[in-house]
């Protein structure tokens, strides 16, 4: 695929029980180059870099200071690695990672080839909505995916369903029944040509069972639906088409601002050659089309091939240039469409990226809420925003995670040569009119969650402001 922005968000971690990767003797020299090595690649890589100096005023070239005392001073490689986890902790990206060597942990079998080890429950998002008093199950076969139910709340009959990751990856037994319909063998290697085949089988059936569920709500005689994404960290590019499901207002999507460097410049290069090929066989009426779009890839890639120095960033300053590149949108060379015009038309998710699915515009036509907290980031941010930004959702809860952007097509990687370690830094930014990084969003009715609230008591809160949000609801026909 052209487009395959993963944009999920990452709370930190740590491996523990990584043995000592370079011996007993603490030598300091390899990790200070590997702390060099990560520095160069925040300079060439890191789309937030921006953001996070202006908008987080966070002093990054601070953070590497601090490390690199803290691995000067180190009496292990324990102490060393800690630093570089503490410098992660501290910029408080969650697009930011730093993922030790599996191949050091204790016991480690390799399993991670295998074709579900990918998938596990820990990412779904806890329920909210579901925990509140008077909430009644959906009981359905698709509320094993997406858990749905009825709450009812003065005159109004309100549905609820809950999205607990925007992929299908937090759903293993999706990966079960999808290994059985594809005749893979659940314990031989996968390659990637097998994990491809694994994601669009889940995919598709993840969108079914949603267009599913909603209908069954509909059917449940609700007059309006609460989509509750609170905890949720994102997913894929399948937030768009969901959103587009839930309103019949057309949406249009906020602009990305890309990393300049051989990444983008290889993915506009490869879209033009894609556009340009499909042109070369499409009826007349499109080809125009398709080689107008081309040209914009082609405009795109000089962008991604011209540097921007990052010099002035690690001194606090502006750069003299756009740190990102930017002229199209998070849902591709189009920032809103009709699916109809487009369906059947094989180069369609090339331009306009929900066309990779099977949606329809208006599935659900009526009042929505969307529930957010602290912890929902990267595409559930987008989800919200779009929504909110269009007038089609009023969003309650706590304002979002503020974890902007995204790893397109795999995003950026770089392994340390010295430690093994895999940095991974976001590779896009999404942008508002103003230019400036989209920082969360702030609901419309704010709900007093609190950090130390157990799930219940969070659940009340929700309930306890349901009615303020559906005064703000607007239910004339």
């Amino acid at each position: 695929m052209i487009w395959r922005r993963i944009a999920f968000f990452l709370a930190y971690f740590v491996i523990a029980g990584v043995s000592e990767a370079f011996g007993a003797a603490y030598d300091p020299k390899p990790w200070l180059e590997d702390l060099a090595q990560m520095r160069a690649a925040f300079s060439a890589k890191y789309s937030n870099f921006e953001w996070a100096v202006f908008v987080q005023e966070i002093d990054v070239a601070g953070l590497f200071a601090d490390a690199k005392g803290r691995i000067e001073n180190a009496g292990s490689d324990a102490d060393a690695r800690a630093a570089f986890d503490r410098l992660v902790r501290k910029l408080d990206d969650g697009h930011v990672e730093i993922h030790w060597p599996a191949h050091a942990l204790a016991g480690s079998s390799g399993s991670s080839s295998a074709p579900c080890a990918h998938f596990d429950t820990a990412r779904a998002a806890k329920p909210l909505v579901s925990l509140a008093t008077g909430y009644v199950p959906l009981e359905t076969a698709q509320s094993d995916i997406f858990a749905a139910g009825v709450i009812v709340s003065g005159s109004h009959r309100v549905g609820a369903i809950k999205i607990a990751a925007f992929d299908p990856y937090s759903t293993p037994q999706l990966c079960t029944v999808a290994l059985a319909a594809l005749a893979i063998p659940p314990d031989k290697p996968c390659d990637d040509a097998c994990a491809d085949r694994i994601e669009d089988w889940t995919e598709t059936r993840m969108n079914e069972e949603f267009i599913s569920q909603i209908k069954a709500l509909e059917g449940a005689n609700i007059d309006t639906l609460v989509v509750d994404i609170a905890d949720n960290g994102g997913g894929t590019e399948w937030a768009d088409a969901a959103a587009r499901m839930l309103t019949s207002i057309r949406l249009r999507s906020p602009r990305i601002g890309f990393m300049r460097g051989a990444h983008w410049t290889k993915k506009f290069g490869d879209l033009e050659a894609s556009l340009r090929a499909a042109a070369g066989t499409a009826p007349p009426s499109d080809r125009k089309i398709l080689l107008a779009f081309a040209d914009e890839a082609a405009a795109k890639k000089e962008i991604a091939e011209t540097p921007c120095d990052a010099a002035p960033l690690w001194e606090g300053r502006h750069p003299d240039c756009a740190w990102l590149g930017t002229g199209f949108y998070t849902t591709g060379l189009l920032d809103s469409a009709d699916p109809q015009a487009l369906r059947g038309k094989p180069w369609a998710p090339s331009v306009f990226i929900p066309m990779e699915y099977q949606y329809t515009e208006g599935l659900w036509h009526g009042p929505l809420i969307v529930v957010v907290d602290g912890n929902s980031g990267s595409s559930s941010e987008r989800f919200a925003a779009e929504l909110q930004d269009n007038h089609a959702a009023l969003i309650m809860g706590e304002p979002t995670y503020g974890a902007i952007g995204g790893h397109t097509d795999g995003g950026t990687p770089t392994t340390l040569l010295n430690s093994g370690a895999v940095l991974i830094v976001p590779d896009s930014a999404e942008l508002p009119a103003s230019g400036k990084a989209v920082g969360g969003v702030v609901p419309d009715v704010l709900v007093g969650f609190r950090r130390t609230d157990g799930p219940h008591l969070r659940a009340a809160a929700f309930l306890a402001k349901l009615p303020e949000a559906l005064t703000q609801l607007n239910y004339s026909k």
